[in-house]
C-alpha cells in the first residue's frame, strides 16, 4: 500500500509501509540534530509520543503569563443586571477621534439592553452614523445608566436623526417584547435594525447551583427574548433590514464555570444561522457578534474576585477588551458594507484559546515555519496512521 501525503520543494512524497515504519522509529528515537535545534520539534515529538496530556502541557506553556498581575480590582454588585456607573474602572464605550460617514443615515435601530456595556457602545456608534435610536433597560435597576446613555446619544446623534427613546421593560416575556416593538413603530413608523443584546450569567461551582428558577431566568433573558423580539419586529422590517444577535466565544467553546450561560449562547449561534436562512428570501440579513472577554457590567456583577483578577488573561493579547472595540462590529453588520453577510459571526475575542484543539492548531501553524524534509516526516506520520497501520 502506498499514498502521497505532501511534497518537499515541489517533489511528491511517496509513503509506503516501510517508510511509515521508518518514520515511527525516527519519531521514537533521538531526533536529528537539525530538528532538535528547533524547539517546536521537541514539542512535536512529545505530542506524538504522549498524546493529549502533552498537548495540554503545550497549551499551558503557550498561555503562561506572569503571576501577580491583577486585571481588575475586587468589586461586588447586588444582583443582575449590573450597573455600569458602579464599575471600577469605568468601561470605555466611545472613540473621540471617530469620523462618521453617514453609514446608517435614515435608519431606525432598536437596541435591546442598550443602556450599558456593549449595548451602550452600539448606541453610540449607530447614533454617530446617523441612526435614530431606541433602546431598552430594566426599570429600578438600570435607570441611572439609561439616563446617561440617552445623554450620550443626544450629544452624538446627527441633526437629521430623530430623538432617541429609552423603554423600560422585562424582555423575558413575550407580551413585554411586543409592547416595546409597538412603541418604537408608533413613534418612528418602522424598524430597520434590531440588536438582541440582553443577557445575564452566573458562575457554577456545582451542578446544584443551576436551579430550575435560575435556568428559566437565564434562558428567558438570553434566548427567549431573541425569539420574542424578532418575531414582533420582523413584521415591521423591510428588505435590506438587519438583525444582529449577541452570542459569545463561549457559545463555540463552552465553559465549565458558566455552563448554563454558554449553552444559551450556543443556542443563539444556531438561532442566528437558522433565522438567516429563514428570512433570506425576504431580504432581511441575520448575523451575530461573538465577543470574547469584554469589560462590561455583566462581568463586574457576576464574576468572583479570583476571576476578576485574571479576567482577559487567557488570550494572546493578555487583556480584556473595552466595549468601544466591539461596537464597530455591530456597525459593520448593520451597514450596507455587509450586504452579502448573513448567517455569519464576527469574533472580537482576542483569539482566545480555550481548548486543546485550538492549542494544537496553534502548534501546527508553528511547524509550518520549518518546511524541510524532516518536518515533512512529522506530517507524513500524522496523515498516514491508518493507511500504514
Amino acid at each position: 500500500m502506498a499514498c502521497f501525503v505532501g511534497s518537499v520543494s515541489g517533489t511528491p512524497i511517496l509513503i509506503t509501509e516501510n517508510s511509515c515504519l521508518w518514520s515511527r522509529r525516527f519519531l521514537t528515537s533521538r531526533a536529528s540534530t537539525s530538528i532538535r535545534n528547533n524547539n517546536v520539534a521537541a514539542v512535536g515529538q512529545s505530542v506524538f509520543r504522549r498524546g493529549s496530556s502533552s498537548i495540554h502541557s503545550f497549551k499551558a506553556k503557550a498561555m503562561r503569563r506572569e503571576e501577580g498581575e491583577r486585571r481588575f480590582p475586587p468589586q461586588h454588585q447586588d444582583g443582575q443586571p449590573g450597573k455600569e456607573y458602579l464599575m471600577d474602572p469605568l468601561p470605555i464605550f466611545s472613540d473621540p477621534n471617530y469620523q462618521p460617514t453617514n453609514k446608517l443615515k435614515g435608519k431606525v435601530a432598536l437596541v435591546i439592553g442598550g443602556d450599558s456595556g456593549i449595548g451602550r457602545s452600539v448606541c453610540y456608534f449607530f447614533s454617530r452614523e446617523g441612526a435614530t435610536i431606541a433602546f431598552t433597560y430594566v426599570k429600578g435597576v438600570e435607570d441611572i445608566d439609561a439616563k446617561y446613555t440617552l445623554e450620550i446619544i443626544n450629544d452624538s446623534k446627527m441633526s437629521y436623526a430623530g430623538d432617541p427613546i429609552a423603554i423600560h421593560t422585562d424582555v423575558r416575556y413575550d407580551k413585554n417584547c411586543k409592547k416595546v416593538v409597538d412603541e418604537v413603530v408608533a413613534k418612528y413608523g418602522r424598524i430597520d435594525i434590531l440588536v438582541n443584546n440582553a443577557a445575564v450569567q452566573y458562575e457554577t461551582y456545582t451542578l446544584d447551583d443551576i436551579t430550575e428558577e435560575r435556568l428559566e431566568r437565564i434562558y428567558r433573558t438570553n434566548i427567549f427574548s431573541h425569539f420574542f423580539m424578532t418575531r414582533h419586529a420582523v413584521k415591521h422590517m423591510k428588505r435590506g433590514s438587519s438583525i444582529i444577535n449577541t452570542a459569545s466565544v463561549l457559545g463555540f467553546s463552552g465553559s465549565p464555570k458558566l455552563i448554563d450561560y454558554a449553552s444559551t449562547k450556543g443556542a443563539i449561534v444556531n438561532f442566528t444561522k437558522s433565522l438567516a436562512r429563514f428570512l433570506a428570501d425576504k431580504g432581511i440579513r441575520v448575523n451575530g457578534v461573538a465577543p470574547g472577554p469584554i469589560w462590561t457590567p455583566l462581568e463586574a456583577a457576576s464574576l468572583d474576585d479570583e476571576d476578576l483578577a485574571t479576567f482577559g488573561s487567557k488570550n494572546p493579547m493578555n487583556r480584556a477588551a473595552q466595549p468601544v472595540e466591539v461596537g464597530p462590529s455591530y456597525l459593520f453588520l448593520a451597514s450596507k458594507e455587509a450586504s452579502f453577510y448573513t448567517g455569519s459571526f464576527l469574533h472580537p475575542d482576542g483569539k482566545i484559546l480555550y481548548t486543546q484543539t485550538h492549542a494544537l492548531k496553534h502548534w501546527v501553524k508553528s511547524l509550518e515555519l520549518w518546511v524541510d524534509h524532516d518536518v515533512a516526516i512529522f506530517s507524513c506520520r500524522w496523515r498516514t496512521r491508518q493507511c500504514c497501520s
